[in-house]
């Protein structure tokens, strides 16, 4: 599998597609413009297969200049029709797909890694329940970002510094994850983290990966103890947008070429202004934000999107949709 030629990226993914479906969406495509490429790739989720379906086209027979609206309203048709539990479609403008270098900057919670740190480390507390709502309504925009860190971080006062440990060893990366990483690092382009989480944390993952950099809050340890506090800046909403602008002009890579994946409202800021925002099985105010809406939790489908090649699990033109 090789990058896709030059044109709209249009991609649908669902756990059982109908082949025969795509097959006319495709001759829906090209009888209103023109594809110049198609084809299908699957992903392995946890669970389960997920396949997705790719296109670069043009379409003539439309009001906007690329044919997005035009497109989204035929993917949407087609994801009604297949009334699949969850349907990823997504539409990248040819004028909106990055040209040359990309950057690739990351949430982490619930976005690299599968899980949410604070209510891991809560869990240790008796705190677990607690503390899961507070993330939700903040991951929902209900709750300012800062204020709800305090009270979540308050909740882990007097535990061992050992929970870190602890927590790190319990941490599962997305899937695809690994892939999405080396598909960037293969062609030499930079990837970055950015958490409000913690950093003792963040940092070993961040490693074991190669990132470029990384980013997050630090937890204040006193003779071996959480002292419930976090020390230093904190990485919020404003925050994780300015890293991406600091990082952007330090890799050389301009911002409409920087990729920035969240599935949160404190992502808002910096997956707005990316040149591509990418809201990964995300809360809706996100999604409302996002130029993309990834609704399987496989990281190689946000590399499909945008038009990369990237490792999957089996590979077929569009028309051999099984």
């Amino acid at each position: 599998m090789t990058d896709l030629p030059s044109g709209t990226v249009a991609m649908l993914a669902a756990e059982e597609p109908d082949g025969a479906l795509i097959r006319s969406l495709t001759a829906e495509f090209d009888r209103r413009g023109s594809v110049h490429h198609a084809e299908s790739t699957e992903f392995q989720t946890r669970s389960g297969p997920v396949r997705a379906v790719r296109w670069s086209l043009e379409l003539g027979d439309s009001d906007d200049t690329f044919g997005t609206q035009l497109i989204s309203s035929l993917l949407d048709d087609a994801a009604e029709k297949l009334g699949s539990r969850a349907v990823t479609t997504t539409v990248l403008p040819s004028g909106q797909r990055p040209k040359g270098d990309m950057m690739l900057i990351m949430d982490v919670d619930s976005t690299l890694i599968d899980q949410e740190v604070i209510d891991l480390l809560a869990g240790f507390a008796g705190a677990a329940e607690e503390v899961a709502k507070v993330t939700e309504s903040a991951m929902r925009g209900e709750l300012d970002f800062t204020q709800s860190l305090y009270a979540r971080v308050e909740t882990l006062a007097g535990l061992r510094d050992t929970v870190l440990h602890e927590t790190s060893a319990a941490l599962t990366a997305t899937a695809g994850v690994r892939e999405v990483i080396s598909t960037w690092q293969r062609r030499h382009w930079p990837v970055y983290a950015v958490s409000g989480g913690f950093r003792q944390i963040l940092e070993p993952l961040a490693t074991e990966l190669g990132l470029t950099d990384f980013d997050a809050n630090t937890l204040e340890v006193v003779d071996g103890r959480l002292t419930g506090q976090t020390v230093g800046h904190i990485v919020g909403p404003e925050a994780k947008l300015q890293r991406m602008l600091e990082w952007s002009q330090r890799s050389g890579t301009p911002v409409q070429n920087v990729v920035a994946v969240g599935d949160g409202a404190n992502d808002a800021d910096m997956v707005k202004g990316a040149g591509v925002g990418v809201a990964f099985c995300a809360k809706p105010a996100l999604v409302e934000r996002a130029d993309l809406v990834i609704s399987h939790r496989h990281m190689g489908l946000v590399a499909y999107a945008v038009g990369l090649d990237v490792e999957a699990t089996k590979s077929a033109p569009a028309g051999m949709v099984e």
